[in-house]
């Protein structure tokens, strides 16, 4: 464990944070956490926790951790993407090379509709990206 701990420590939930503010001055040299708040990353929400006012350094440290966990989650999208489009070639592999034929009446509609679903859509917002780069 480092020497210096951080000011404050962020649990993470479903849909944000729990805020705790740390504490190692006391008497009994124990860390505590305090909780200062509860967040909601989707929308933006800070509720202060109890009747706590929070300080601009706090609500500083709130909003660069918000910044921050909002690109984690955008990144860790992308990267859950890449990895379907990976199994995608796995399954595509294992259907031509490994699969039954029950197997494949197992999976076969399941993944036809929802690669048409899948294709469909992004055809059509391939199409609303190269009718907006024209009119630009």
């Amino acid at each position: 464990m480092t020497a210096a701990l951080p000011e404050y420590y962020f649990r993470v939930r479903e849909n944000g944070a729990f805020v705790f503010k740390v504490d190692t001055e006391n008497r009994q040299r124990r860390i505590e956490l305090d909780q200062i708040a509860v967040l909601n990353v989707k929308n933006g929400e800070v509720k202060p926790n109890g009747g706590r006012t929070l300080t601009d350094a706090d609500k500083a440290a709130i909003s660069d951790w918000m910044e921050k966990r909002r690109a984690k989650l955008a990144q860790r999208d992308i990267d859950d993407i890449l990895r379907t489009v990976d199994h995608l070639n796995l399954t595509t592999h294992w259907a031509q090379s490994r699969a039954s034929d029950e197997d494949l009446e197992q999976v076969t509609d399941a993944l036809l509709l929802a690669m048409h679903d899948l294709r469909s859509m992004l055809v059509r917002k391939k199409a609303d990206r190269l009718i907006k780069g024209k009119s630009e």
